[in-house]
């Protein structure tokens, strides 16, 4: 199998062949992820970001070409990159995250009369509020700020 090659910085790093069962394995990881972060989008408990990430990780090793389409890709595509790469979420997003999460969670907590249920339920809502609220915000019309060189300190 022959190498794969990636640009990074101007030069081309060459990335060891992997055997065959790995390279499906990662691929079968890969679109697997992909398919749990796209029902992430509807179902606000389930994260999307992680497994978005994770399919770029798998890909980036064993599929250069979905790779590309998951970086591509005009749903989560840019949010995908200004999450990796400036640790970005656009502004419009966070709040629709943030909004969406609370009033299923809040559905839920009505819906549902075990305090089993809704007690891990609002713990989860509420680390993912604090992730949201936490990470950096940018306007959607507004390119992501290309960040300071830390190593020129």
């Amino acid at each position: 199998m022959a190498n794969v090659e990636r640009r990074t910085g101007g030069a081309v790093n060459q990335t060891p062949p992997i055997s065959l069962a790995r390279r499906y394995a990662l691929m079968a990881v890969g679109w697997t992820s992909v398919g749990i972060g796209v029902l992430g989008m509807a179902v606000p408990v389930l994260p999307t970001t992680c497994f978005l990430l994770l399919a770029g990780g798998c890909f980036a090793k064993s599929s250069p070409r979905a790779s590309r389409w998951l970086y591509s890709n005009r749903l989560f595509g840019r949010y995908l990159k200004d999450y990796k790469e400036a640790k970005v979420i656009p502004l419009r997003v966070k709040g629709f995250s943030l909004a969406v999460l609370w009033a299923t969670i809040g559905a839920t907590v009505i819906a549902v009369p075990s305090w089993l249920v809704r007690v891990p339920v609002l713990l989860i809502a509420l680390i993912i509020t604090v992730h949201v609220a936490r990470t950096a915000s940018r306007r959607l019309d507004v390119a992501p700020a290309v960040l300071p060189d830390a190593s020129a300190s």
